[in-house]
């Protein structure tokens, strides 16, 4: 895990793949907000179409690349909770406390990726890292 969430801090914006309420494929650029009890978690708008796509077909994946061209595919069932230290722990982030003001928001929510797993693969010949 703590390779996991070392990737995905050194690349903040990750690209969210969700099946839309439409059939058709969608991808978002998206951020990590951190790590909390074994759980990756995200967080979200609830009047935003990624957030109604997800709750329809949860399936969801994740991917980023980083400047040496490494990158991670990380895909799970997003788990939408109402956890407050969760919500705290994203609210740190600058750009989600301007988007949001306080962790009490009735907009904010937070979720987080069950049964995540993927893989960490660069292009050197070496095998990828699964978790």
């Amino acid at each position: 895990m703590n390779k996991v969430v070392e990737f995905l801090n050194a690349n903040p914006v990750q690209y969210l793949a969700t099946v839309g309420r439409d059939g058709k494929a969608k991808c978002r650029p998206f951020m990590f907000a951190g790590e909390l009890d074994g759980k990756l978690w995200f967080c979200t708008n609830n009047t935003k179409d990624v957030y109604k796509d997800m709750r329809e077909n949860p399936e969801i994946e994740i991917s980023v690349s980083s400047p040496e061209y490494a990158w991670i595919r990380l895909h799970g069932k997003a788990v939408f909770e109402n956890n407050m230290a969760a919500k705290e722990m994203c609210i740190q982030n600058p750009i989600v406390k301007g988007q949001y003001g306080e962790s009490t928001n009735p907009i904010f929510e937070v979720f987080y990726l069950d049964n995540a797993h993927g893989v960490i693969a660069d292009f050197s010949g070496n095998p990828p890292y699964e978790f």
